[in-house]
């Protein structure tokens, strides 16, 4: 059992017989005296993917569901189901394109660092490394004279996606991009 004061960005939890995941946690401190400290928690449903905003005490309870996790690597797309595989035991396991939707943007054949969430033995989601590298293959040229403090333009990634960068980067270099917040963090 896990008290509502114990949980962190990424704990599962049991709420109502189905597996949540907190993802954001907001503390708040009421300045009355002996009021208690109230949590604000967004959970998401790993089943169905919505969300559930709970205001909770420090003492709420929370049962620990039945799960695994482990890391698997990124290895290829059939359609629209997307094939990971166990790093340990080369177990395949197979998530759908919905599941993923928002995660599709940074895999890369052969990513490693991926964690998996195991729920019966089946993937419900997956937690993506912090950042990745990934490839420019089209921007606007780059300006003589740009700086990296200076103005940035949009460039399109290998996998599709589209992200700000600084002007002085060109087609072909490798950058690192934040899997969180979808931004540039730096050449790779």
């Amino acid at each position: 059992m896990l008290k509502a004061s114990e949980l962190k960005t990424g704990s599962v939890v049991e709420i109502n017989g189905v597996a949540h995941i907190a993802k954001q946690i907001e503390v708040r401190n009421p300045s009355s005296r002996g009021a208690s400290t109230l949590y604000k928690i967004r959970f998401t449903n790993l089943k169905t993917g919505q969300k559930l905003d709970e205001s909770l005490k420090g003492t709420d309870m929370f049962k620990e569901p039945d799960y695994a996790r482990v890391k698997v690597q990124y290895s290829y797309q059939d359609g629209d189901s997307f094939i990971f595989m166990n790093s340990d035991d080369y177990t395949p396991y197979a998530l759908d394109r919905e599941d993923i939707a928002a995660q599709i943007g940074f895999l890369t054949e052969g990513l490693e660092g991926i964690v998996a969430l195991l729920v019966d033995d089946t993937v419900i989601t997956i937690e993506l490394p912090a950042s990745v590298v990934l490839t420019i293959i089209e921007t606007a040229p780059s300006i003589k004279g740009a700086t990296a403090a200076g103005r940035t333009k949009t460039a399109k990634l290998s996998t599709g996606i589209e992200v700000q960068v600084p002007e002085y980067l060109e087609t072909d270099e490798l950058i690192k991009v934040n899997t969180e917040t979808g931004k540039f963090m730096s050449r790779a």
